[in-house]
């Protein structure tokens, strides 16, 4: 057995001091008794939360999930430690059909060593509108088409798509019926308001990048933001780098979406990596004071890091800390409908030790110690 002990303890919406946490594989219990035969890691204050998930992030390291290669997962996996991230979805792109196969193929078939795990993949593109591209090819945008994913609809936990183009409401009504487990999400979309209403209706039930590569808020066409920001149902994620989204923003959008906000990085391959030059999708990026653009300047993902987006959040709005790190943790958890997330009995030791100022200093999976700094 092992434990933790002189932690502040993240759990259930509070902070626990004076309590140990017991875990091996799964977490035993959080538990003032300390038996004389646990092996003990000193936390020296320290915080300590379940692991953070990511939901959306396409590269780190120098990799990207689009290499589609067993070392390219295996250094993203092993770099996001660093972050606190212990799970993500990995997040393939707008590119050639065969590709694409290729990268969800390499998913399917990777065998994990160590590293952050791998929980699923979040499909973002091509089933999108090229008026809302972003930094995904357009040339290799396609109408929404269940059949060529199919294969590997057991590892596809998110797919973001365009309600409002041809043949997703096909699309939706079938991925439903089909795949009901699957979360489809509004992205990269011109829908209008009434649109969006209508496709969350139709079962999406989550909004990818609230404010990016959408139609902007208007006071009189309210569009995908507005439908989100007034659905109490419909869940969202937010990219909190300063650069996509005004900080101004993130106490508003709080305060509407409560339960039903996350933090994700959308970061590409310079994540973790220094300014220079870097590629996404084929696509030359810039990457440069923290920001990463295709040559025209468009936005092309991001180098943020998820403890980071924690530290932004915090400092631009009131939340405590415990309902912070829900939003990488708990809400996220419950999107997927995995036993993660929390730090409760049964759940996984996914964990993580941090300090006030949200630098990691240990991250462990599976209640092993995979990284410390």
């Amino acid at each position: 057995m092992k434990a933790i002990i002189n932690a502040k303890i993240i759990t259930e919406g509070k902070i626990l001091n004076g309590y140990n946490i017991l875990y091996m594989k799964e977490i035993i219990s959080i538990t003032k008794e300390l038996p004389i035969w646990a092996h003990t890691i000193d936390a020296k204050g320290a915080y300590l939360s379940a692991g953070f998930i990511d939901l959306h992030i396409h590269g780190s390291a120098g990799f990207d999930i689009m290499d589609a290669t067993s070392d390219a997962l295996s250094s993203i996996s092993n770099s996001l430690l660093q972050t606190g991230t212990t799970s993500f979805l990995a997040t393939t792109m707008t590119m050639a059909e065969e590709d694409i196969i290729l990268a969800l193929k390499n998913i399917k078939e990777y065998k994990p060593k160590d590293g952050a795990k791998i929980i699923g993949v979040h499909l973002e593109g091509p089933f999108i509108n090229p008026k809302k591209c972003g930094a995904q090819n357009p040339l290799y945008i396609q109408k929404p088409n269940i059949d060529f994913i199919r294969p590997y609809m057991d590892i596809i936990k998110m797919i973001t798509i365009a309600p409002e183009v041809d043949g997703s409401e096909e699309f939706i009504k079938n991925l439903n019926i089909e795949y009901p487990k699957t979360i489809l999400s509004i992205g990269h979309s011109d829908a209008s308001y009434e649109q969006s209403k209508e496709s969350f209706k139709l079962g999406i039930s989550h909004a990818t990048h609230l404010f990016n590569a959408m139609n902007p808020l208007h006071h009189r066409e309210p569009g995908i933001v507005g439908a989100v920001l007034s659905n109490d149902e419909v869940s969202c994620e937010i990219i909190a780098d300063k650069i996509h989204l005004h900080p101004s923003f993130f106490d508003l959008i709080y305060k509407l979406k409560r339960d039903k906000l996350m933090l994700v990085t959308d970061a590409m391959r310079a994540g973790c990596m220094r300014c220079g030059e870097y590629d996404l999708g084929g696509q030359k990026v810039t990457v440069k004071d923290g920001e990463a653009r295709l040559k025209d300047g468009t936005l092309a993902g991001s180098v943020l890091l998820l403890n980071e987006a924690l530290r932004n959040f915090y400092e631009y709005t009131d939340i405590s800390l415990p309902k912070l790190i829900d939003m990488v943790t708990r809400i996220p958890a419950q999107k997927l409908g995995i036993k993660a997330g929390e730090l409760k009995e049964s759940h996984m030791a996914d964990m993580v030790l941090f300090d006030k100022d949200f630098n990691i200093l240990k991250s462990f999976v599976n209640g092993e110690l995979l990284y410390q700094k």
